[in-house]
Formats: structure tokens, sequence, C-alpha cells
């Protein structure tokens, strides 16, 4: 029976984690298809500047990776202590650094006069930094979207 991420990550444990994707239906990721003779292989330095990006932004240390024809490995280190001095500001301006985020959160990031219930709205938007195990989530979907 599947479990939920907050049961299978646990950083008290170990903050090492294998993460691993793979292309469905026969797709290459990168590499020659054999059957179609066409190439990705400029896919892999596409790849490698997104894991690069995703661990400046996020609080993730990239140990090792590995790019295969239609998969990818990574192991990745969690760090919980590096997030949890971070302000709400900093959270939602690397968040947006990303992704476009919702319109409240673009209105809070550009500045515009909120009020006291939109800014509570904003607020609970952040805890992610208290929930870092989703971090791995975030980082394969920005990888594989």
């Amino acid at each position: 029976m599947p479990k939920a991420r907050a049961e299978l990550v646990s950083v008290s444990d170990t903050p090492f984690y294998h993460v691993i994707s793979r292309c469905v239906r026969r797709t290459f990721l990168c590499g020659q298809d054999r059957a179609t003779g066409r190439c990705y292989e400029h896919r892999r330095g596409w790849i490698e500047e997104r894991v690069r990006l995703l661990a400046s932004v996020f609080a993730v240390d990239v140990a090792a990776y590995a790019v295969m024809s239609n998969h990818y490995h990574l192991v990745v280190k969690l760090s919980p202590d590096e997030v949890e001095p971070w302000s709400m500001d900093e959270v939602l301006a690397r968040w947006c650094s990303l992704y476009k985020g919702p319109p409240l959160v673009q209105r809070y990031h550009r500045g515009d006069e909120l009020c006291a219930a939109e800014l509570r709205r904003v607020d609970r938007l952040v805890p992610v930094r208290d929930h870092i195990s989703e971090l791995v989530q975030e980082v394969h979907n920005a990888l594989v979207n």
C-alpha cells in the first residue's frame, strides 16, 4: 500500500535520499533513439543545469546524479537546518524564482497592499520550510515539467 511522503521521508533518520524518475512508452530522455534515429543527447546538459538550479533554490545538496537514456538518478541530501532561518519573504522569493505562484503571492511579492486576512493566507502558504520532505517532490516535479 502506498505511503505518504511525510511517512517515507524522515530527515532525522537520514538526510540522504535516492530519487529516480523514468520516461514511459519507450521515449528517450537523452541519447540516441535506435528506432527513429533521433538524437536527444542535447537534453543531458539541460537536465544537469536544471538540477544545479533546483539545488541552489531549495535546501537540497546533490551528492550524486546519473542521467541515462530513459531515466535519471539523484542522490540528494536534505538540509532542514539551512531552511529554518529563512524568512517568509525569502521562501516566497525562492518559490517565485521557479514558479509563477498564486495571484495572492504575486501581489505580496510585488509589494501590493494586502489586508490582514490576505496576509494570513500568504503566511499559511509558507510552511513549506516546515515540511522539508516535500522538497524532494518539488525537485522531481520541476525536473519533469
